[in-house]
């Protein structure tokens, strides 16, 4: 949490789409589409899990292979598991009672965004994985400003996600997967917001990058100020 103590503000859900009409078949588009390189960002952005026991929240997780991945590194993790998608939760809790079982109680499926959350619950980091690109600038500073309240002090947010366009491949490769969601899923967002910089209007900044698909996609672990100032 940034030294500004940030308060969860009111407001409506932000996701802006309905992934349920999508759930059966995007896994799939994306593996054929972008290979193995969603799947490496996230593991790069898993490295920042923080040590022992973490509470974990995952927004968006999609269908839930990211949960393997988490208790493959901190096996005694407790995670809240929060999607918009009511298809991709049922996805994601059947996967874990056919090949997680024993984690299953370490987990709580819930459904909705970050405006489900309630202002008592504290995580040691928060993982956004390919959440901020479905969001409006609005939106989304409003969503950054609620898990910002939510995560403790020297917590870790971990990020996985597209970044800015730079090349002409790029924009092309961007503007053509925004109009499609914007017909297959109802998605509102018309480009990639600035997510970096609402990250660092609450003092979160990435500390270990890794960059994927000519730089097409980012894996980072984010610290807030406070942390960064005491490792100097």
């Amino acid at each position: 949490m940034s030294a500004s103590s940030p308060v969860i503000p009111p407001g409506p859900p932000t996701a802006g789409v309905d992934f349920d009409r999508v759930a059966g078949w995007y896994d799939g588009a994306a593996r054929l589409v972008f290979g193995s390189a969603q799947h490496d960002a996230q593991r790069a952005a898993l490295a920042g899990l923080p040590a022992g026991t973490p509470q974990l929240l995952v927004l968006g997780g999609g269908s839930g292979w990211v949960l393997g991945e988490v208790w493959r590194r901190r096996p005694a993790a407790t995670v809240l598991y929060l999607e918009a998608s009511a298809g991709m939760l049922r996805q994601a809790e059947a996967l874990v009672r056919q090949q997680w079982p024993a984690h299953l109680a370490q987990v709580e499926f819930r459904l909705g965004t970050e405006a489900a959350l309630t202002t008592n619950e504290q995580f040691d980091a928060v993982l956004t994985f390919f959440v901020f690109d479905c969001m409006e600038p609005t939106g989304l500073e409003l969503a950054v400003a609620r898990l910002a309240a939510c995560l403790r002090p020297g917590g870790a947010w971990l990020v996985a996600e597209f970044t800015p366009p730079r090349r002409w491949w790029q924009r092309t490769l961007q503007g053509a997967m925004y109009a499609f969601f914007r017909v297959a899923a109802g998605l509102q967002a018309r480009r990639l917001a600035d997510y970096e910089a609402a990250l660092a209007a609450w003092g979160w900044h990435p500390q270990r990058a890794s960059h994927f698909f000519g730089s097409t996609i980012l894996g980072a672990v984010f610290s807030d100020s406070a942390q960064v100032s005491l490792k100097k």
